[in-house]
């Protein structure tokens, strides 16, 4: 227990005694006990004077306190100096309220109790008992002389039966035949009036004797209030007449004792002790009004004094709480989330400080968690971002309003796009890409209208996106693999693939079925042709004439050429199908090139063939024998394409690519000629088999240029060079070979030439 609690409860305790000891008085005013309190009323009322000024200088001590605390500026004083006032005005007002009705209403209240029309009630009600009572000692006395006249004339026998029924009809309790000395003769009312008959008072007889009837009431002497009600009652003597003449002769009485209802004898007894207590309290009037209005001055002085003491106290206990919440409150706003100090209560407000303790715990716990959780979403949008731009899928994702939101490198890199500069822009508004976003966002439309059998958050097709011929493309068309989701918030994301490459190996491998079938089908009806055609010739010939012979000569040569096509088609088809394996060894790729183009010495010469070799390039890792035929593909459909032209040429050259940093990236093998360049059907399809721009030719040159390629994880580009003034300037074919042996010596283009 605090040392504020431990004055609190004393300060109470002397509080709740005062207002006992006046509380008690109060009650006493009203109660049985009353005597007590006004016999000690004088040092009562100065114990309670002693509790008040006690009170009064506890009030005067903490108010000079708090008076310090407010011109120090402490924290939190200005808030207790407010709970003390709304406390004491609380108890104050009220009080006086209170004490200026009372003051009012206790001094006309007792002025009405003293009023002349109290007074005069209290005498008429007093003077109405006393008439009822009077009556009915009156109706008694006259229904007992009546009763003993009749006895007297003889109409009525003394005996105890017509006593009984004389009692009946006058409704008593007891009728009795007295002697002169008021000996009872005969009686009736009961066992207990036969056995031990009441007697008659003397003076009551005297009385009767005198005027002939007595009657008075009896039983109500005792005080109002007693546990039983009185046993009232009438008791009335008349004299009996008698026919006797004779002196001396004896004289008897009749006694009727008729009970008072009990609820009559206590109503008189009540107006009697009313009308005595009045009496007496209008002699003490003055004395009992000041006894009033100085017990309610007290009991407001300690009323008001234990109020604003209390709310002194009860302020300071309010206020401790609320200070700690409040200096809580400031480090929290500072961002202090360290923890609070609480306040040792049960209470609510010990309550509420553990309560904002939690809590601040719980916001430090919280803000904590929110620094993991971002630390952990950095790393995870890092890790996510990582993987986006490592991934070899192109990824875009569009906002709920169909513009870029998000895209990876994959995506820049297959398009050949700069996608990174359109976000925040629709896919319809980037150059080239208006067919594509199109049929996406009508592909995107119809999944959430009526999705197909097996697609839920998820759709799937292929595309085919038409590009510009030139720049060093395969083709002027990407066939993209795209499939499309939605995210929550409306998003939308594509992600896409090129499989270009995937197509035409299907191609590449749908023709090599066909060569091999062709080569079976045909190769072996080609020689039985042939061989027939020349024994038609040797069985023929003698027996034609010289037209009919010549006729038959130039038939059988144009079949016997016509099967040799067909023999060299099959031929090649079948290399096409069969191509070996590639036996891989480290080669040097010049003095390869120089022993292919030795065949060509003549075009050398004539100046419409040129090479250039590059400067000691790392050896590369491949088959002699397939990339000898390789190089002669090439130039060979490069000495092709400028048949026609006087100032034809064709390039080869060999060149190494660096990294940034210097180191060899890949040795390059470039062909090109100043012919008319590819057609656009023959750039989409050129590495599949019977696609050729020659009028002769079986179009196999190029595929199997890309077979060997695939073989040697090499990479082929097609493509047309752009003329400076627009246009085609000629076609161009290279081969990257990234698989390299960098300890193999290199063989310099000088050396290369000289072994050529």
């Amino acid at each position: 227990m605090t040392k504020s609690t431990r004055w609190a409860l004393i300060i109470a305790l002397v509080a709740v005694t005062g207002v006992a000891l006046v509380l008690g008085f109060v009650v006493s005013l009203s109660g049985g006990t009353r005597g007590f309190y006004e016999r000690h009323f004088v040092w009562l009322f100065w114990l309670n004077v002693a509790v008040g000024a006690l009170l009064l200088l506890v009030i005067v001590i903490a108010s000079a306190r708090l008076a310090v605390r407010l011109k120090r500026g402490k924290f939190g004083s200005r808030l207790l100096f407010k709970l003390a006032g709304i406390f004491a005005l609380v108890g104050v007002l009220p009080g006086a309220l209170i004490y200026t009705i009372s003051y009012q209403f206790v001094s006309r209240s007792i002025e009405v109790w003293f009023d002349a029309r109290v007074e005069s009630a209290l005498d008429a009600g007093l003077a109405l008992g006393r008439g009822t009572l009077d009556a009915q000692v009156a109706d008694v006395a006259a229904k007992t002389r009546l009763a003993a006249e009749r006895i007297g004339d003889g109409a009525l026998r003394p005996t105890p039966l017509a006593l009984e029924r004389l009692r009946e009809q006058l409704a008593a309790q007891q009728v009795a035949l007295l002697a002169g000395n008021g000996q009872v003769v005969v009686a009736a009312g009961g066992l207990a009036a036969l056995l031990q008959p009441e007697r008659a008072d003397p003076a009551l007889l005297r009385e009767a004797a005198r005027a002939r009837v007595a009657s008075r009431i009896e039983g109500l002497d005792e005080e109002p209030g007693a546990a039983t009600p009185p046993a009232a009652r009438v008791r009335a003597v008349a004299v009996v007449p008698s026919a006797d003449l004779r002196l001396g002769a004896e004289e008897r009485y009749l006694m009727v004792v008729q009970a008072v209802p009990p609820a009559l004898a206590a109503q008189a007894l009540a107006v009697q002790a009313a009308y005595r207590e009045y009496q007496q309290r209008m002699l003490e009037r003055d004395g009992l009004r000041k006894m009033y209005i100085g017990t309610l001055t007290l009991a407001l002085v300690l009323a008001v004094f234990g109020a604003v003491l209390l709310a002194a106290v009860l302020g300071n206990q309010l206020a401790r709480p609320l200070l700690l919440l409040a200096e809580g409150v400031r480090q929290v706003a500072r961002g202090d989330l360290t923890a609070k100090p609480v306040f040792a209560s049960t209470d609510e407000l010990g309550g509420l400080t553990r309560s904002f303790a939690d809590m601040t715990q719980q916001l430090a716990d919280a803000r904590a968690q929110v620094q993991r959780s971002v630390a952990e979403l950095e790393n995870a949008r890092t890790h996510l971002q990582t993987i986006l731009d490592n991934m070899t899928a192109g990824v875009i994702v569009f906002d709920r309003e169909r513009r870029i939101d998000t895209v990876n490198p994959g995506a820049t890199r297959i398009l050949k796009l700069p996608l990174s500069a359109h976000r925040g822009q629709r896919l319809d508004d980037v150059p080239g890409l208006q067919p594509l976003a199109e049929a996406v966002w009508q592909r995107f439309e119809a999944h959430q209208a009526s999705p197909e059998p097996g697609e839920r958050d998820q759709w799937q097709d292929t595309f085919e996106l038409p590009l510009g011929a030139g720049g060093g493309r395969e083709s002027d068309t990407l066939t993209l693999l795209v499939r499309g989701a939605t995210l929550p918030g409306g998003m939308r994301l594509m992600v896409f693939d090129d499989i270009s490459e995937v197509v035409s190996a299907q191609r590449t491998a749908a023709w090599s079925e066909v060569a091999r079938r062709l080569a079976h089908e045909i190769k072996n009806p080609l020689t039985p042709i042939q061989l027939s055609a020349e024994r038609l010739q040797h069985k023929l010939e003698a027996k034609l004439d010289d037209a009919g012979r010549a006729l038959l000569q130039r038939s059988v040569a144009t079949i016997v050429a016509q099967v040799q096509a067909m023999k060299q088609l099959v031929n090649e088809f079948r290399d096409y199908a069969r191509l070996p394996a590639a036996q891989l060894h480290p080669l040097d790729l010049n003095r390869l090139v120089a022993e292919v183009l030795a065949l060509y010495g003549q075009h050398i010469e004539s100046g419409r063939l040129r090479v250039s070799y590059a400067d000691a390039p790392p050896a590369i890792v491949g088959d002699a024998t397939q990339l000898r035929q390789v190089v002669h593909n090439l130039v060979q459909n490069g000495l092709d394409a400028i048949a026609e032209r006087d100032d034809g040429c064709v390039h080869v050259a060999t060149e190494v690519a660096r990294h940034d940093d210097g180191h060899v990236r890949a040795v390059r093998l470039v062909v090109s000629d100043n012919g008319p360049g590819f057609a656009d059907k023959v750039l989409k399809r050129a590495f599949e088999p019977y696609v050729t721009t020659k009028s002769k030719g079986t179009g196999l040159g190029l595929a199997v240029v890309k077979k060997i390629a695939d073989e040697h994880g090499a990479r082929v580009r097609i493509g047309n060079r752009p003329a400076p003034q627009g246009g085609v300037a000629g076609a161009q074919v290279s081969l990257s070979f990234s698989k390299l042996v960098e300890a193999q010596p290199a063989t310099s283009p000088d050396t290369a030439a000289s072994e050529s």
